[in-house]
């Protein structure tokens, strides 16, 4: 007997993605009274880290200082908008079909050396985030959508940048 086969369903379209996007953007903004991001996620996550290693010397940091003033850093909004991300982001692949562990670009240069060269992208680009203060989703999508002059210099940058490297890293 062959073994069932699982439908996948397919992707939804770019516009209504788009159009579903700025819809929870628009819900963000009006029932929490912020926007979206995820990088303040990892910046609590090693504040929480720093308080159970080096207490005095995380409280003494003038970046952490102020995330552990109030308590446990990990009990702010941004922390469980990117559980609650990571969460739903599980459900949608699973039950669409499409959940699965893939390399893209290992039969080129082999696994090992394109889950590095993903790891370093993935560690650059969140640093670089925290440098400009905000990511593609906090920075991009919530600072254009309140018309931040900052949002729109990062988003050209942010593109710029990964056009430059795509071309660098051909095949990678």
């Amino acid at each position: 007997m062959p073994a069932p086969s699982k439908t996948i369903k397919p992707f939804w379209p770019p516009f209504a993605a788009g159009l579903a996007l700025g819809f929870v953007l628009l819900l963000t903004f009006v029932l929490t009274g912020h926007g979206l991001g995820a990088t303040g996620a990892t910046t609590r996550f090693t504040a929480w880290l720093g308080m159970t290693v080096a207490p005095s010397a995380t409280q003494a940091n003038s970046y952490l200082g102020q995330m552990v003033e109030n308590g446990n850093p990990l009990f702010s909004w941004i922390t469980w908008q990117v559980i609650g991300v990571g969460i739903g982001a599980f459900a949608a692949a699973y039950f669409s079909g499409h959940l699965r562990l893939q390399f893209d670009g290992s039969k080129r240069i082999g696994t090992p050396a394109r889950f590095a060269a993903a790891l370093f992208g993935g560690l650059a680009a969140g640093f670089g985030a925290r440098i400009s203060a905000g990511c593609t989703s906090g920075l991009g999508l919530s600072g254009a959508a309140t018309l931040s002059i900052a949002a729109f210099v990062f988003l050209g940058t942010f593109f710029a940048a990964g056009l430059i490297f795509s071309r660098l890293f051909r095949g990678v």
